[in-house]
């Protein structure tokens, strides 16, 4: 008996190279993209120790969990690491980025991430790019979440290493992801000692016997179900329109965001600033003397379909978070959600208006 996610026939090295032309296209790049079998950390941890080492220093961003990721990795490399860390609740700014350059001049990597689902603010990249360029520092971007819900353009923005994974916006697994490497990046792997080689780690594998070879023999047998997968995200957002999924989250964010806020009962944004909130996820403080994680707990209760979760290690008790990403990013969701929220917290004694919560996100959706 056949069955179609397994007798599934070899995946060619013109198709694994047809999936790539069209993430290319996605990103609106002219640099060599590659697709990494693997979850996003892969090509994250191989591009950071690819070209990341002793002689580096590198300015890392933390504006949420993985930019402390990328720190340790970068020491790790035996990179001269300066953290730049601002609250979670906001994000860094341009001048913030220029400052540091000012203080440390020998700044020659920076790392960042564009959209934080986990803590739901999101940078701006195309500003930063601009500073990163003038002082000549190789560029290193984790678009993971963002990619699909708002811009991501690594050409335009002068991004040397741009990494996405599907499991976000784009809707899909979470086994495969992507990353587009400049000839800049290139260059400082190729005279890195310590890139890795001969390893699930190593671009410049994929460089050297992959590209430089016109794509012609892939280096092992590619994850068919995870590449079909992704091919299959690239075709909808295509058939739907970038433009028009990218507003769609944009109308997500901002639905939930006046949604909470007339929901009451204490539960307010935990991002401050709209500008500075993610368009992938929207993170809620909740009320004073409130346990979040116990809130979602209640609304996953009521309603065990809404994409809730609670913020991640410190953040358990007092981060709510609303992933509208993919699929989930539509009014019916942020309905759902906020209708959940709205009964877990009535349990707990806070006094909310369901209704007009249901009303403010019917009226930012429309705008």
């Amino acid at each position: 008996m056949t069955h179609p996610f397994l007798d599934l026939a070899p995946m060619s090295a013109a198709h694994f190279a047809a999936i790539e032309d069209r993430v290319a296209r996605l990103l609106a790049t002219e640099q060599d993209v590659v697709i990494t079998q693997g979850e996003a950390l892969l090509p994250l941890e191989g591009a950071i120790r690819g070209a990341a080492g002793p002689g580096t220093t590198a300015l890392n961003v933390i504006t949420g969990p993985y930019g402390q990721t990328f720190g340790n990795w970068l020491r790790d490399c035996g990179a001269t690491v300066i953290d730049l860390a601002v609250p979670f609740h906001t994000a860094v700014t341009a001048d913030q980025i220029r400052a540091a350059f000012a203080e440390h001049p020998s700044i020659d990597f920076v790392s960042l991430v564009h959209a934080e689902a986990a803590t739901g603010n999101t940078n701006p990249v195309a500003e930063i790019g601009a500073v990163v360029r003038e002082h000549g520092a190789l560029f290193y971007l984790d678009a993971v979440a963002s990619i699909g819900a708002e811009p991501v353009l690594p050409d335009a923005w002068g991004v040397d290493l741009c990494v996405i994974g599907a499991q976000k916006a784009m809707g899909g697994p979470a086994g495969v992801s992507a990353i587009s490497v400049s000839e800049r990046a290139w260059a400082r792997m190729a005279a890195n000692p310590g890139a890795p080689r001969r390893s699930y780690l190593s671009l410049l594998d994929w460089k050297e016997r992959w590209i430089d070879g016109g794509r012609r023999a892939l280096l092992h047998a590619p994850a068919q179900l995870e590449m079909l997968a992704l091919e299959a995200c690239a075709e909808r957002i295509e058939a739907e329109g970038l433009a028009v999924v990218m507003r769609r989250h944009a109308s997500a964010a901002a639905a939930t965001r006046a949604g909470a806020v007339a929901l009451g009962g204490g539960l307010e944004p935990y991002v401050y600033a709209a500008g500075d909130a993610a368009p992938v996820a929207t993170t809620l403080r909740a009320p004073a003397g409130v346990d979040a994680s116990e809130v979602v707990a209640g609304a996953l209760a009521v309603d065990p379909s809404v994409p809730l979760a609670a913020g991640g290690g410190d953040l358990a008790k007092e981060m709510i978070r609303v992933n509208h990403y993919g699929p989930d990013a539509t009014v019916g969701v942020v309905r759902s959600s906020l209708a959940a929220l709205g009964s877990a917290l009535r349990e707990t004694g806070a006094s909310v208006d369901v209704e007009a919560a249901l009303g403010a996100v019917a009226e930012a959706w429309g705008a």
